[in-house]
């Protein structure tokens, strides 16, 4: 289970009347924690828009968002009593509302670090391969049990999923409802960390002080230049590796880091 580190204060104003979600910061760090616990924070049509809310509307001041579930999952998936009798057209229309939700935390203005626990299944992996970074606590397992339900994927798992463990380890879940544990998933690449039980918030906010340490224009090229660049041809990918580049050089903050770094007043490499 996570909860939220005291030190937080509660959002105010628009953020704060979102009331399926838990949105307190720190500095540049703000902490967003799905609530609908009794619920296993499935993802209703109104979550999925306060979703897009959020990372709309963050304070000017955050530089990182930390993601998280109450209770004892962080999202068992699709709400399915939400499902309904949709038309072809409608049901187009409801996937492309979560593309354009989990769009904007995967290309939006700050780095999301997700802190998984317990079910991480269905539209909740869908939501946590969104994030740039994912921290695992050990009860998390990972499930796509569309096919066995007759569904397909429809908040952008299709696209994102399989950049992480490929195409055949997802079709296998989702045409067997193979199930991987915390480790099973570092290892294939549905997380970088993986932390003891009601570690992962503490182990993601250490991890968000460094991120949110660095150049924001540093920051948001990864996020945005980096996924792109790896989609493209190796030629052309790497005279976008060069512009990005000399963009973010040339940025004040990058030049003044490099001063302090030559200066030797700067922190050298070290382990996470």
């Amino acid at each position: 289970m996570t909860s939220m580190p005291s030190s937080f204060a509660p959002a105010t104003g628009l953020l704060a009347q979102l009331d399926l979600l838990r949105i307190e910061q720190r500095d540049a760090v703000v902490h967003i924690q799905l609530a609908r616990p009794a619920k296993r924070n499935a993802l209703s049509d109104t979550l999925v828009s306060q979703l897009q809310t959020a990372f709309v509307n963050l304070p000017e001041s955050a530089r990182v968002v930390v993601l998280s579930g109450e209770g004892d999952h962080f999202c068992a998936g699709l709400d399915l009593s939400e499902l309904g009798d949709r038309s072809v057209a409608e049901g187009i229309v409801h996937s492309r509302s979560w593309h354009a939700a989990f769009e904007q935390i995967q290309f939006g203005r700050v780095p999301v670090i997700a802190v998984l626990h317990g079910a991480v299944v269905g539209g909740g992996l869908e939501l946590a391969s969104a994030a740039h970074i994912r921290v695992a606590e050990a009860s998390t397992f990972y499930g796509l049990p569309e096919g066995s339900r007759g569904l397909f994927v429809g908040g952008g798992g299709s696209a994102r999923i399989p950049r992480l463990i490929g195409a055949s380890r997802m079709a296998d879940m989702m045409l067997t409802g193979r199930v991987y544990d915390a480790e099973e998933g570092l290892r294939i690449g549905l997380s970088q960390y993986v932390v003891g039980t009601g570690e992962g918030v503490e182990k993601a906010l250490a991890l968000a002080e460094k991120v949110g340490a660095n150049a924001p224009l540093s920051n948001f090229a990864v996020m945005h230049a980096l996924p792109r660049i790896a989609d493209m041809s190796q030629s052309d990918g790497l005279f976008a590796e060069s512009l990005m580049a000399a963009i973010a050089q040339g940025d004040d903050a990058a030049k003044q880091r490099m001063r302090a770094f030559i200066d030797g007043k700067a922190a050298k490499v070290g382990k996470t």
